[in-house]
């Protein structure tokens, strides 16, 4: 009698577990959730970090379709791709599909960033952020841009004979971004404020088990130290408009914290500035140093390309004084350039992916998405389609040349509808300096194979290894 007592007692948690996967199996998509907490995350990370990410995903769709579950970064998540798949994430209106990212980029950046936002909050912050980085107000920091870029060349590149481009580039696009975003300049504070960032960017994309030595660990603990300065930063040019008088359009910051509404209270709140002011970093950071390096390598591999880009560039250095910074009318005259940086953007987009989280029971491909599971979806899985981009292994920047021609939902490196990345302007205009100076200035040769990793943003070989020597202007 007690054997038989035992044996029930053991298979009822075995029957309850069984009843709760059988339930939702019928609809639920196909696949496998895996471990719990780790899930797929591993196997994911580490196909990124071996440039196989894109054939990771491929085999999933061939055994389980365009629509599956896993779990991914501690939670139940349902993977789907495709033109129709971007248009649901990317225009839903946040009545089924909010944002919200993994919990180790959410802990990292701050829950009131932008990507963790949905509804009226998302359109605030959105639309604060948008008013310091549409093209009416960058208009205004072209110049900045241009004397950040050329200081870069002058103490990194010139009297070198090799250089590692990726880190050179990520240190210009900081130095870019303390300037522009909070109006620090160089010194002591911005050194110091780079090794927390870059300690902070390395747990980004990791399983979020919060032990000593872990990527993830290290990243919060950085994350920490990076919120006392902005609050220092904040505080301190809060006080300066307060008080002096300060431009409220001299940085970012100072432009959040001079916004104000009807009831003469602030449209974002000081928290918001922080978390959003450190997503503006993030993206900065990684997007425009990733496409101007990958642009430098495909230069070195195309020289009909490289001629081209070369060309329009040398005519637009030929048409200004001497020493004269680069205007808003030099970069609308970079077509061409542009065409190339959308053609590296969609071979190799610096965004491998994102998430977002059904906060009801979705409808989708014939399945159902339950409420509170996670979404991924995929940048490349359309970009590299032929159904959309003929020859899409081809680098052709022609395909640019209308891009009204290029299927809705379908190039979505920078996102789409009303998730387009705020700061898009800000990237091209910045991608766009950097090459003007860069191809005019320098000659290159590569010194490393064309191999990249994923981690989570593309990493050459030895950070693109490259033998340089000046060239003058013909």
């Amino acid at each position: 009698m007690s054997v038989l007592l035992v044996s029930f007692l053991l298979l009822i948690p075995i029957l309850l577990l069984h009843r709760i996967r059988r339930k939702p199996s019928k609809r639920v998509p196909p696949g496998s959730l895996g471990i719990p907490i780790i899930g797929q995350s591993l196997g994911l990370l580490r196909a990124m970090r071996a440039n196989v990410a894109e054939k990771w995903i491929e085999e999933r769709t061939k055994k389980y379709g365009p629509i599956s579950k896993l779990s991914l970064f501690g939670k139940p998540t349902v993977f789907i791709y495709g033109q129709a798949a971007n248009k649901l994430i990317f225009q839903n209106s946040g009545n089924t599909i909010v944002n919200q990212q993994t919990q180790s980029i959410k802990m990292i950046l701050g829950d009131r960033n932008l990507m963790e936002l949905s509804g009226e909050d998302h359109s605030r912050v959105r639309n604060a952020l948008v008013s310091f980085l549409k093209p009416e107000s960058l208009k205004l920091y072209v110049g900045k841009m241009d004397e950040e870029v050329k200081r870069h060349l002058e103490m990194h590149w010139h009297g070198k004979q090799q250089i590692k481009v990726l880190p050179l580039m990520k240190t210009m696009t900081f130095n870019i971004i303390c300037s522009l975003l909070f109006g620090i300049e160089r010194g002591k504070q911005r050194d110091e404020f780079l090794a927390c960032f870059k300690a902070m960017m390395g747990g980004m994309w990791s399983v979020p088990v919060n032990v000593p030595f872990t990527r993830y660990n290290r990243s919060l603990r950085a994350s920490a130290r990076i919120q006392n300065m902005m609050e220092e930063i904040v505080h301190k040019k809060k006080i300066e408009l307060e008080q002096n008088g300060a431009s409220a359009h001299k940085d970012l910051i100072s432009c959040l914290l001079g916004m104000v509404g009807e009831d003469d209270k602030q449209v974002i709140t000081e928290k918001e500035i922080i978390h959003n002011v450190r997503l503006v970093m993030v993206a900065g950071y990684d997007t425009s140093s990733v496409v101007i390096t990958f642009i430098i390598r495909l230069l070195s591999n195309e020289p009909a390309i490289y001629a081209a880009v070369l060309q329009e560039q040398e005519e637009i250095a030929k048409s200004k004084p001497s020493g004269e910074t680069l205007t808003w009318e030099d970069i609308s005259k970079m077509k061409y350039t542009w065409r190339v940086a959308m053609e590296t953007l969609r071979m190799i987009p610096p965004v491998f992916g994102g998430f977002r989280k059904a906060v009801a029971d979705i409808e989708y491909g014939g399945y159902l998405i339950p409420k509170g599971w996670q979404i991924f979806w995929v940048t490349a899985m359309t970009h590299m389609d032929n159904s959309i981009f003929s020859e899409p292994s081809k680098f052709d920047p022609s395909r640019f040349e209308n891009q009204a021609s290029v299927p809705p939902y379908c190039f979505i490196p920078f996102g789409g509808g009303a998730r387009m990345c705020p700061g898009y302007e800000f990237a091209r205009v910045e991608i766009l300096v950097a090459i003007h100076y860069i191809v005019t200035r320098f000659s290159w040769k590569l010194c490393s194979d064309n191999f990249f990793s994923r981690d989570p943003t593309p990493v050459p070989t030895q950070g693109l290894l490259v033998e340089i020597w000046p060239r003058k202007l013909s």
